[in-house]
């Protein structure tokens, strides 16, 4: 037996700033929405042609507080080709959260507070 990973589920407060964020930060952008017939729920997958796994982003209408992430120790990882590019975006738009220079990675931050590793590639 076989098994893909296919998408990992973010719950977001806001789906447009979301979007946003994502496109600037790492490059994904809409591939399909499913909008729930009584607006209770919106859920956008975002990629980029380099990938097939995706990112669901799902806004809640009924959920107006902020989620609850724990102590936010998991994360999604993405790998580029060109970290100090990468660093200076990042720091431009202020959201990088934790560097580990040890290591050689770090850290940014999306608006909900998911945490994202960005890695050189390998």
């Amino acid at each position: 037996m076989k098994f893909k990973m296919v998408h990992e589920n973010y719950n977001v407060s806001d789906l447009d700033r979301s979007l946003k964020f994502y496109k600037e930060a790492v490059g994904l952008e809409e591939v399909r929405r499913k909008v729930a017939d009584d607006g209770s729920f919106i859920i956008v997958f975002i990629s980029n042609k380099d990938n097939t796994f995706e990112m669901e982003l799902t806004w809640l209408r009924d959920h107006p507080q902020p989620y609850d992430l724990g102590e936010c120790e998991f994360h999604l990882a993405f790998e580029t080709e060109d970290m100090d590019a990468a660093h200076r975006h990042h720091e431009e738009m202020g959201c990088i959260c934790f560097e580990n220079e040890a290591m050689g990675i770090y850290f940014i931050e999306d608006p909900d507070g998911y945490w994202l590793e960005i890695i050189p590639q390998k």
